[in-house]
This record gives C-alpha cells, structure tokens and sequence, in this order.
C-alpha cells in the first residue's frame, strides 16, 4: 500500500530496515575457522602442555639464592656496576637498530585501527556541476539540447562481516601487535646483553693489561738481575739474551691487548647511539664475582622468554589466516544506499523536490575460481603448521639454553678453585726458582720456564672469571630479563 506520493508507507520502511538489520546481526555473529589453542611444547617422553619440573643442569649448582625468587627489569643491576648501569640505561632512548623494531610496533598497532574500520560502513560525499550538450544525432531524444547538471551524492557501503574475516583480520592483527612487542623487548634484551658482555669483555682486558704490566717490571726487574749478575761473571750472556727475549716477548704481548680492547670499546659506543671516535670507556679491572641469580623452574620460562612469546603470538596469528582463507568459501553481503540532492538549475537545487535516494543488498558469490580459494586455504594452513614447529624449536632453544649457562656455571665455579690453587702454586715456583737462581744453583732458564707458567696461569684465572660473568649475563638472557608476558598489549 502507497500514500498520496506514491511512496511506501513509513512503518511499512521501518518494519524492513529493522529486518534487515537484526538478520544482519544474527549473520555477523558467525565465524569459520579453527579456534585457537596454544600448542603445546617439547617434553619428554611426548608433546605435554607442561615442560619438565626441573632444570638437569641445575643439580649441583650451589650459588645461593636470593628471597626474591624474580629478575627485576633492570637485570643489570645485580651485577653491582654502577658504570654499567650507566651504560645499559643509555641503550633504549639511542640505540638505532632498537628504534628500527619501536618503529615496527607502531606500524602494527596502526594496523589494527586500518582493519577496525572495516567493521564500519564507509560514508563518501562529493559535488559535481557540469554542463551537457547531447549530441545532434543522439537517437533517443532531445538531440543537440544542452542542459546544467548540479549534483550533491552521499553515499554508504557497508560490507556485513558474515563469516568473521573481518574479526579475524582484526584478531590477527591484534597478534602480530603482540609479536612485534615481544620482539621488540627481545631485540632491546639482545642489545642489552651485547652491551653487557662487550664491557665484562673490555674489563677483562683491563685485568689482563693489569697483569701484563705487573709482568714487565717483573721481567725488567729480572732482566737487570741477570744483567748485574754477567756483569760479576757469574751469568752467561746467552742468560741475559733469554732474560731480554722474555722481557719483549711479554711487552708485546701487553700491545697486543689493546686492539681488542679498543674494538670492544668501539663496540659499546655504538651500542649507546653515539660514535667511536668521542667516546672512551676508561680502564677498570675486572674483580667481581658473577651475582646470585633466581632461575625459577622451566614452566616460567614460556612466560618469561619475548621471542617464545614473539613466535606463539605469530601462531595465533596464522589461526586467524585460516579462519581468513576458509571466509571466501562463503558469499559476501554489501548493504549500500546513496542520496542526495541534483537538479539542473542551482536556484532549486537545494530544494525538497530535487532529492533523490537508492538503497539494497547485494549478495556475491564465487561460482568458479581454478582452485585459488583452495590454494589459498592450504596455504594458510601450511604456514600455520610452520610456525607451529618454529614455536616449538624456540622453546626447545630457550630450555637448551638455560641448560647450557647452568652448567657452564657450575663447572666454570669448581674450575675457578682448581684454577687458583694452580696459580698459586706456579707463583710459588717461581719465586723458588729466583731464588735459586740467586744463590746459583739454577740457570735462568729454569726461571724463564717459570715465569710463563706463573704468567699463562694468572691469565687463565682473568679468563675464567671474564667466562663466569658472560655465562652469568647470557643465563639471564636465557630467562627472559625480567620480561613477562603480562606486560603484552591488549591491542
């Protein structure tokens, strides 16, 4: 039933609109694809959802533990260093392959607003006027009329998200978000750590120039004894020339040392943004023991590792790219309407009269394809297996690791003692065999032998404990850096 103008009654319209718009929501509602569940990780003897309770390498390892049983985000800290606190705390606001993986995040997190606003309809509006001529042979009327076209379009296109392509898309989004998060706090534990290992490196360096000072005047010390011993015809000159040999030997080696500890330096200036050529790192030896550090159990550890995180999130991820691919086996709702105003005079244009509007649904369905859909849905579900195992190699990664540092640890802790009771013994020796040499009863030969037995052991106990510190930062490294998976964006 029509009214007096010919259009349809206005409860008639609203009854339909109210139709179409509850079915459409019933429809949004749905979603295909797989639900995600969190895969599962490597344990003996099968695939379990929990990790083993334990550590293996942690038998054994006797450090004490402190009450608190968690890294603290600046991790760095326990090392008791307050120049590499200084240096740590520069690394976030300057370094630029940090800024590179901040700049990642933030083009994602704009990702999840681009495919937000695909759950709302796109509203466009324009202006045109022109002027028309029809053609002098037109054959369907008025030919060579011209005529004024004034015209004011609105229109509304809504694509109804059926299937869930669109939430998919959104959700998938809101992962990568996630993982690019992890990954940024795992690229900024990666420069942390460099940083932290590049300054035990340079202050080991500094114990090692330390010793090898020591060493010189030693050696000179013994290069002028033996000197005023020919000189009363009690040594050789050949004793003098080995005493020289040993002297040189020595001081080169003691140059020797500063390429690498100049490289490691130039290493931490880049690390803090700044360039090598202003920067210097001054000397310090190296004489803390490595901290106490809280391991806590495995389970932890796939809360606590961001590119554990960074690779689950990226498999919730590919979920939703097979929920994407198995939508465009479905048919896609587009509800559109346009109005306006247009009339050929601008004196009515804005007139009552001059509107005009069109509104309905239009349903697409793909009838045919050569199997691109399909190809598409195999593809997703190819990668979705990839990053499952990568997931799970990560974790296994993570566990080795941990493992590894353990018990580098522990047997680096029993080697130290054994290591020192050598050191003592060789200095013993040698200063049995100088005084020996004193008295007569030894050529400087046996001192020589000596004093590189006494040297290559000292220098062993700088190395282990320079191997101690790495161990100690990469066993932190290894869980997480006072990193958890609670500080992830919510999207």
């Amino acid at each position: 039933m029509r009214n007096a103008t010919g259009e349809l009654p206005y409860i008639l319209t609203r009854r339909t609109s109210l139709t179409v718009l509850v079915v459409v929501l019933l429809l949004d509602a749905c979603t295909v694809g797989p639900k995600y569940t969190k895969p599962s990780v490597p344990a003996a003897p099968a695939y379990s959802e929990q990790p083993p309770a334990t550590y293996k390498e942690i038998n054994g390892w006797t450090t004490a533990h402190p009450g608190d049983a968690v890294i603290r985000g600046n991790w760095w800290e326990l090392f008791g260093d307050v120049q590499l606190n200084e240096l740590e705390e520069q690394v976030a606001p300057a370094n630029q392959t940090l800024k590179v993986a901040e700049a990642n995040f933030r083009e994602a997190r704009a990702s999840i607003q681009y495919n937000r606003s695909f759950l709302y309809p796109t509203v466009s509006a324009g202006a045109g006027i022109s002027h028309n001529r029809v053609s002098g042979n037109n054959p369907t009327g008025f030919p060579g009329r011209s005529y004024a076209d004034f015209n004011l379009p609105i229109s509304v296109s809504y694509d109804a998200d059926l299937w869930g392509r669109v939430r998919r898309t959104i959700a998938a989004s809101r992962e990568q978000l996630q993982a690019s998060a992890a990954d940024l706090e795992n690229v900024k534990l990666e420069l942390q750590t460099e940083l932290a290992v590049d300054y035990f490196e340079a202050r080991s360096l500094d114990a090692q120039k330390k010793l090898f000072d020591d060493t010189v005047a030693a050696y000179q010390r013994a290069l002028q004894l033996t000197q005023n011993r020919f000189n009363g015809g009690v040594a050789s000159k050949a004793e003098v020339a080995q005493a020289q040999t040993q002297l040189n030997q020595t001081q080169a080696q003691d140059i020797d040392l500063g390429v690498a500890r100049a490289q490691y330096e130039h290493a931490i200036a880049v690390l803090i943004g700044k360039v090598p050529e202003g920067y210097r790192l001054g000397p310090m030896v190296l004489s803390k023991q490595p901290p106490a550090i809280p391991v806590g159990v495995p389970s932890q550890l796939l809360e606590r590792r961001p590119d554990i995180a960074t690779a689950e999130r990226q498999v919730a991820s590919a979920n939703e790219q097979i929920g994407i691919a198995r939508s465009a086996f479905f048919p896609d709702l587009i509800i559109s309407a346009t109005g306006g105003l247009q009339a050929g005079s601008i004196v009515n244009w804005f007139t009552w009269p001059s509107r005009y509007w069109a509104v309905g649904p239009q349903v697409l369905q793909t009838v045919f394809d050569a199997g691109r859909r399909r190809a598409q849905l195999e593809s997703a579900q190819a990668g979705y297996d990839a990053t499952v195992a990568h997931y799970r190699q990560t974790a296994l990664t993570a566990f080795q690791e941990v493992e590894d540092n353990l018990s580098s640890l522990r047997i680096l802790e029993q080697e130290t003692g054994k290591q020192q009771e050598a050191t003592a013994a060789a200095e013993n020796s040698l200063q049995l065999s100088l005084n020996r040499y004193k008295g007569g009863l030894v050529t400087y030969l046996e001192v020589i032998t000596a004093q590189s037995i006494a040297l290559t052991n000292e220098r062993t106990e700088v190395d282990l404990l320079r191997r101690r510190m790495d161990a100690s930062v990469q066993l932190i490294k290894a869980l997480g850096g006072g990193w958890d998976t609670s500080k992830l964006p919510q999207g």
